[in-house]
């Protein structure tokens, strides 16, 4: 199993994202497009698609609250610690890890973005349903 770290979670984000000479081909059509509280990407889907079990095992190293089957989701500002209540990263890569599993469909947002504000920091609440 992979460890939830920050470098893994980068390692893993920057090898989907499109490479500068891939921007002028036509592959650019297929690129997966999810948006996050502060970035907005769009993945490679191949790259991507081959991290799959990675970023399933980084996202079940986060605190059972956020689970589907457990908790239902939970705040992205408690996504800075593991399951076993030790920080991993600094909100930019849970926003990484939080991209990643949206692209592949492994999270989802609880609210629209128009509710956010209401929400502590104007962040989401997310859920991760793979688990």
């Amino acid at each position: 199993m992979m460890e939830l770290t920050s470098k893994n979670v980068q390692d893993i984000f920057f090898d989907s994202l499109f490479l500068d000479d891939e921007l002028k081909t036509d592959i650019i059509k297929q690129a997966i497009y999810v948006n996050g509280p502060i970035t907005n990407v769009g993945f490679h889907p191949e790259r991507l698609e081959k991290h799959r079990e990675e970023v399933k095992d980084l996202l079940s190293q986060l605190p059972e609250p956020f689970r589907q089957s457990k908790g239902g989701g939970w705040s992205f500002l408690m996504a800075c610690a593991n399951s076993k209540g030790e920080l991993w990263g600094e909100h930019r890569n849970v926003e990484q890890l939080v991209l990643l599993g949206l692209a592949l469909k492994m999270v989802d947002y609880l609210a629209p973005r128009e509710l956010w504000k209401f929400f502590p920091g104007s962040l989401p609440y997310f859920v991760i349903e793979c688990l």
